[in-house]
């Protein structure tokens, strides 16, 4: 990983709503060292109390990021401008609901798009702000204050809040960003598609596809994230020019979550409990076979609209991962958040390097020899992807287990550590 640089530009601080209250500058560094992230977005700039913590708190590093002040941690983290807008609008007779992502040059620029924005909606009241403005306005009111922004779709496919949504979003990004739509560089994928599901689209051969965590806590930076070649040193305008495929083959792969533990990647009711695949969701209608209420329309039934490919072109590569407190979890047989799993967290990390180095590059005997069989054994497994994955739905979780039932009940009678 010596020329890689893992990049999140999607996260949110402790002033967006139902976000850990954990989420401040220092503790992100903090802990995003600790994943092998060298570059993340510090989310909600447009709240007035966090961008006054950003000005106080931050300083400028090199290639034109920031850095938290007088903050020790185990290896450098750098911070860029971000922010998520909630766009609601009505547009072609429907009502619209869609998130964009901002990525901005400097706090500077921030100012100036907060004192724009603060004249059509309040930033006050969330983190992630509500505004009636059209994304095509947004789009515009952005990149006029400064051309160096990135306004990028969040999560795409999700059914509620979407460029392409089942449930309120549009057909196609020239539908929504009409003549503008040239300057929209990138999509992100959301936690339940993957690149596979949107190479199946040829109306995105063009757009980069980004992944970020849009993390609300500590655990859950970089749980998607992106890989850039380091060259001589990531800075924001070859950021800015690896998304708009300016710089050829700089973007690397992306890190995944496995889209099946998206809560929107099938259809479904969660009320009734029923999860069912596209073909399912055609059988019954479109309704719930419990209640006869309309089901939520996922991810994965979304992209089979859409496409026009039946064999998806490859294009940037990609990395499944589990994050590591959840894999631990597993082995242990108590919760990611318990103090058995923090302990074993914390004889790994930094030891044998950052998070994403053990999850994708350590060597699995490397990880035996450190005293941790078991453990050794699933990361290997999720490698492999021999794992068992449950579908989310309507807005539940779906689940990865590594260990099949009767593997569970072999590792639970076994030590963690080697003996």
């Amino acid at each position: 990983m010596l020329d890689e640089c893992i990049v999140d530009l999607h996260i949110h601080s402790k002033f967006s709503r139902a976000c850990s209250k954990n989420l401040v500058l220092p503790k992100i560094a903090e802990v995003a060292a600790l994943k092998g992230i060298n570059v993340i977005g510090t989310g909600d700039f447009t709240h007035p109390e966090w961008f006054k913590m950003m000005h106080n708190e931050l300083e400028q590093s090199a290639g034109g990021f920031y850095k938290v002040k007088n903050c020790q941690i185990y290896r450098e983290v750098n911070f860029v401008p971000t922010a998520e807008i909630a766009c609601i609008y009505s547009k072609g007779g429907k009502v619209r609901r869609l998130h964009i992502i901002i990525v901005a040059p400097t706090l500077e620029v921030v100012e100036k798009i907060n004192n724009r924005l603060a004249e059509i909606g309040n930033l006050k009241a969330d983190g992630r702000p509500i505004l009636g403005l059209d994304a095509k306005i947004l789009l515009k009111i952005v990149l006029d204050i400064s051309p160096d922004c990135l306004v990028i779709p969040a999560h795409a496919w999700t059914p509620w809040f979407s460029v392409f949504g089942s449930k309120s979003g549009f057909d196609s990004l020239e539908e929504c960003f009409e003549e503008l739509t040239k300057y929209i560089p990138a999509i992100e994928t959301g936690l339940s598609s993957d690149p596979p599901m949107n190479w199946r689209l040829s109306a995105l051969d063009k757009v980069s596809l980004v992944s970020n965590s849009d993390a609300h806590s500590l655990d859950n930076l970089g749980r998607e994230a992106n890989v850039f070649k380091t060259g001589s040193g990531l800075s924001y305008s070859r950021l800015v020019n690896i998304i708009r495929q300016k710089e050829k083959n700089s973007f690397l792969y992306t890190i995944e979550f496995h889209p099946e533990e998206g809560k929107y990647h099938v259809d479904g009711h969660a009320p009734c409990g029923v999860r069912l695949m596209p073909n399912q969701t055609v059988k019954y209608g479109g309704r719930c076979p419990k209640c006869q209420k309309l089901i939520t329309v996922g991810v994965l039934s979304r992209v089979n609209d859409l496409a026009d490919k039946k064999v998806p072109s490859s294009r940037v590569p990609y990395k499944y991962i589990v994050p590591l407190r959840e894999i631990i979890s597993e082995v242990v047989g108590v919760g990611k958040k318990s103090k058995a799993v923090d302990k074993v967290y914390r004889a790994l990390i930094p030891s044998l390097g950052t998070e994403f180095e053990l999850l994708i590059y350590t060597p699995i005997s490397a990880i035996e020899d450190h005293g941790f069989k078991d453990l050794a054994v699933a990361i290997d497994k999720m490698r492999r992807g021999d794992m068992v994955i449950l579908p989310g739905y309507d807005g539940v979780f779906g689940t990865v287990k590594i260990f099949k039932e009767n593997e569970t009940r072999k590792t639970k009678q076994e030590s963690l550590f080697v003996e």
